[in-house]
């Protein structure tokens, strides 16, 4: 079997981890997807990720306010740190943030490896002015941003605001989470896969897609720009795997897709 890294899976401390998944529940309750979240605890990511055979998982959340970030990152550095070097945390910023830059600093002084943005949560366009001082940041300090990429009932981060992005920024390494694009797979396709600045997660996608339709995503995107990702904690892993799996990609396509191409991206290598 393939090692396995898994590089979407938001977290949150124990005491508040059901009523945020309280929220990611109401945030999609009204497009009727057909899922079952779990606790949103380590615990419960690391049990359901061994059953898969996971072994390396990227961690991070996100702040609804500006005032989170710090709380949070220092959060996800601290299970990063228990993890035993099977975590890769990623940091969070706010864009009304009055002090980005010291909130920046904080997170890389952490040792975060990068940034997870979420603009239809946050409730920001991603290619407004403020974000794109976040981008700016990321791209001089070489630090991935995975952002939460497609909505078709906002305009917050749809391929039309992200394209903007892309093309400002050619040498940020920028991660468009849900084949960059949710629920707007195709529009992702025709704007954003012609940049060469992009890479792509599969979390959240598989649930409502064929196989054929998912196979021919990754052949678009290319398998080496296709990562890996459950969106935890919103599926088992084992489906999502199996979904992968039987679309009958060559061996070196999966291995990239299940682990080379997130570890190169996240600094872990042959580890």
């Amino acid at each position: 079997m393939y090692r396995m890294f898994d590089a979407h899976c938001h977290i949150y401390p124990d005491s508040i981890a059901l009523k945020a998944v309280e929220g990611i529940d109401r945030f999609y309750f009204y497009d009727h997807i057909p899922f079952h979240p779990y606790d949103g605890t380590t615990g419960t990511l690391r049990r359901i990720g061994q059953e898969a055979g996971i072994s390396h998982f990227l961690v991070h959340s996100v702040a609804t306010s500006p005032r989170q970030a710090s709380s949070i990152n220092r959060f996800i550095a601290s299970e990063v740190s228990r993890s035993k070097g099977t975590f890769t945390g990623l940091g969070t910023l706010h864009p009304d943030s009055g002090q980005l830059e010291q909130d920046f600093s904080e997170l890389t002084a952490l040792g975060l490896k990068g940034v997870k943005l979420h603009p239809d949560f946050q409730r920001f366009e991603a290619d407004s002015d403020k974000a794109m001082r976040i981008y700016e940041l990321c791209e001089a300090a070489g630090l991935p941003v995975l952002v939460h990429t497609g909505d078709h009932r906002f305009d917050y981060s749809n391929p039309n605001r992200v394209v903007n992005v892309l093309r400002t920024f050619p040498k940020l390494k920028f991660v468009g989470a849900h084949f960059g694009g949710w629920s707007v797979w195709d529009e992702a396709v025709r704007l954003l896969s012609g940049f060469g600045n992009i890479m792509v997660d599969t979390s959240s996608t598989f649930y409502a897609l064929d196989t054929l339709k998912s196979r021919e995503l990754v052949r678009i995107w290319g398998a080496d720009r296709v990562m890996f990702g459950t969106d935890y904690p919103m599926w088992h892993p084992k489906p999502e795997i199996d979904c992968l799996t039987g679309m009958g990609l060559a061996e070196d396509e999966y291995r990239r897709i299940f682990w080379d191409n997130a570890a190169n991206l996240f600094g872990l290598g042959e580890r």
